[in-house]
């Protein structure tokens, strides 16, 4: 694929700005000259910390802003407006959910679909519009090694991780062969609360490494395993017989 036209990364828009990897994407964005961040979030109050700090330490200006994924779907044509032309959109939203109650509760299983991919759909459809993909810019989007396989866990996530993967990835080759690049990081587990008691403590990178990748190939455009060794694992995982994928 056609190389990403470098550009600096001097403004940001970032949906799920309250989740550990997108604070230390922020950060790292922040020490490295970004001057200009959109955060959005469903929770107001959590959103205003990190704005304080990008502000106070590194002088930047910041807007901030909510938003409800579960109840967003019919907004698609404000968003335009509202999501601007920035350098980078970064996605990082999304839930896990109450897997197991999932299994049984429909709306719980609908909650997970529309947190992970549903609730995304307006803004990435007002962010991908053909007047921005023909200019430079990046659109950076956490997915999840969870969507390789389904795995009797949580597949209800797996399974809207994966048609978020899709949804990116025919973006990604839409935008084959124009300045926008289009990135799909398949993200394993983090060391955030979110992962606690629920993964090996050794499989869990730090939301700082994920970022200090992510921004060592800023031009990259694609879909990438993070950290990098579970694209091997993954293959492996995929080859399990279901005899053994049925313990995951």
């Amino acid at each position: 694929m056609a190389a990403a036209v470098p550009i600096a990364i001097r403004s940001a828009f970032v949906l799920g700005s309250t989740s550990e990897v997108a604070k230390a994407i922020c950060r790292e964005l922040a020490g490295r000259g970004c001057q200009r961040f959109h955060l959005v979030a469903r929770n107001g109050e959590a959103n205003q910390p990190l704005g304080v700090e990008l502000q106070q330490r590194w002088g930047a200006t910041v807007s901030t802003e909510t938003t409800d994924l579960l109840a967003d779907a019919a907004l698609e044509p404000a968003r335009r407006l509202e999501v601007g032309e920035f350098d980078l959109y970064l996605i990082t939203a999304g839930s896990l959910g109450d897997a197991e109650l999932a299994r049984s509760d429909a709306a719980e299983a609908l909650r997970i679909l529309a947190a992970n991919v549903g609730g995304l759909i307006p803004w990435l459809t007002a962010i991908a519009t053909p007047e921005r993909l023909a200019k430079p810019g990046r659109l950076w989007v956490f997915s999840s090694v969870a969507a390789d396989r389904g795995r009797p866990s949580n597949y209800h996530y797996g399974a809207a991780k994966a048609a978020l993967t899709a949804l990116c990835e025919g973006l990604l080759l839409r935008s084959h062969g124009k300045p926008f690049a289009v990135r799909i990081i398949k993200a394993g587990f983090m060391a955030t609360p979110m992962t606690v008691g629920k993964a090996p403590p050794a499989l869990c990178a730090s939301p700082e490494s994920v970022a200090r990748d992510l921004l060592r190939r800023s031009n990259k455009r694609g879909i990438e395993y993070l950290p990098w060794w579970w694209s091997p694992l993954m293959r492996l995982i995929r080859l399990l017989p279901a005899s053994i994928a049925s313990k995951l």
